[in-house]
Order: C-alpha cells, then sequence, then structure tokens
C-alpha cells in the first residue's frame, strides 16, 4: 500500500513538473538560425535580424518563423489560426534585435522591413524618432490586414 501511494505521490509530482516546464517553453524565445530557416508563410529564408518573429502555439509548443511581422499577421488569417489570442508572439526590437512581446511593442510605420509591410517594434515609445507615428499591436495588425500581399 505504502509502495502505491508513493508511486502515485512520484507521477503526480512528474505531471506537475512537467506541465510547467511547458508553459515555461511557451515564454521562451526559440532559436532562430538566421539565414538558413525559412518563412513559415512566404518562405523567404530569414535574415533580417532586427524583423524576425517567433508564434508559439501554447497548446503543443510549436514554433512559427517568420521574416517580417506582416507574414505572422497575415498567416494568422490565411490559415484561419483559431489559438491566434492565445499564441505567445515574439519580434525583435528594431534598434537593439532583442527579443520582447509583440503584443506590447510599440510600433512606427516608417522602417522598411523584409517584404515590405514597413511597421517596425520597439520595445519603448520613446525610442521612435518623435516625427513617426506611434501604433500598438492592434493597429498594427489591423493594417497589415487591409493590405494586398
Amino acid at each position: 500500500m505504502f509502495k502505491i501511494m508513493l508511486k502515485s505521490i512520484f507521477i503526480f509530482l512528474l505531471v506537475l513538473v512537467s506541465s510547467g516546464c511547458n508553459e515555461e517553453t511557451t515564454k521562451t524565445v526559440h532559436e532562430i538560425h538566421w539565414d538558413r530557416d525559412m518563412c513559415d508563410r512566404c518562405k523567404m529564408v530569414i535574415s533580417e535580424r532586427k524583423h524576425g518573429v517567433q508564434v508559439i502555439n501554447k497548446n503543443n509548443n510549436k514554433v512559427y518563423k517568420f521574416d517580417d511581422i506582416g507574414c505572422a499577421i497575415s498567416w494568422f488569417k490565411e490559415e484561419k489560426i483559431d489559438w491566434k489570442n492565445d499564441a505567445r508572439i515574439w519580434i525583435t526590437d528594431v534598434d537593439t534585435g532583442k527579443w520582447i512581446d509583440a503584443r506590447l511593442a510599440f510600433y512606427d510605420t516608417m522602417t522598411r522591413s523584409p517584404m515590405s509591410y514597413d511597421f517596425a517594434a520597439h520595445e519603448t515609445k520613446e525610442a521612435i524618432r518623435p516625427e513617426l507615428e506611434i501604433i500598438n499591436f492592434a493597429e498594427m495588425s489591423k493594417r497589415v490586414l487591409k493590405r494586398k500581399k
């Protein structure tokens, strides 16, 4: 009886630790093999380090990589991704190359991007030149979907 109870506790702890690891995985940026990985939408090689995007499906931790935020937003619609609101989206800050949460980023509308959607992510509003328009993730997404690509 004691062995069965001990085994049950061990299995419970193992499941608990595993589920914690899965949640952490979705919060972690994955490695992009620059100049080798291909955009999951347009199939271009991802080479511009200041416009890279990663989308992580929280349900299975699968990672999708994109060369431009416009490709990622368009991909959600074209592929009818039903988990898009739960997706973890990472984008590189155009100035520093640091991975940041795309939903929390600020976007300027005048920086050339690999697929010419021309939105660049910034970690802070202050990082954007004052003469440039500053928009949030929702507005950027709406503008991407208005375009024909």
